[in-house]
């Protein structure tokens, strides 16, 4: 259990954060499963790694709301109700953090489960957004705005 008492240690504010193991990092590097280097993935009690059984239900949560859409017949432009609208600002967060998981990839050994994760969640947000649009969605045209 994490105890915190103080919320800012002033530790970071030279552009570094901690990791689990103790050592430092670039505060452009990600954090939770990200923070902990290796290439041991498995959880354990003291390790938080992402797995792939969330990527999962949020493939069933995906499935269950897709049961009541139909089928997309055209590119959904972000927007709609505030709340979809909100929904697809954290999509593009997602789908953001994604690419920052990918890049760092590339240099570092990264948990394939976390890619999964971030991709379905993307994914989610999306279905979400539309759910919450109750089928209104603004639907690209194109040339209509031009």
């Amino acid at each position: 259990m994490v105890k915190l008492n103080k919320i800012y240690t002033r530790t970071g504010d030279d552009g570094t954060s901690g990791l689990v193991d103790g050592s430092r990092c670039n505060k452009a590097d990600l954090g939770a499963d990200l923070a902990t280097p290796g290439d041991d993935f498995a959880p354990s009690e003291m390790v938080l790694r992402v797995v792939a059984a969330q990527a999962e239900r949020l493939e069933h949560e995906i499935d269950a709301l897709n049961e009541h859409l139909s089928p997309l017949a055209s590119f959904i432009l972000p927007g709609g109700s505030e709340a979809a609208a909100r929904l697809h600002v954290a999509r593009s967060l997602a789908r953001r953090a994604e690419r920052d998981a990918v890049a760092l990839a590339g240099t570092e050994p990264v948990n394939p489960a976390v890619l999964a994760y971030l991709n379905r969640l993307s994914d989610f947000l999306f279905v979400l957004a539309r759910a919450v649009n109750a089928g209104q969605d603004p639907l690209w045209v194109p040339g209509a705005n031009r």
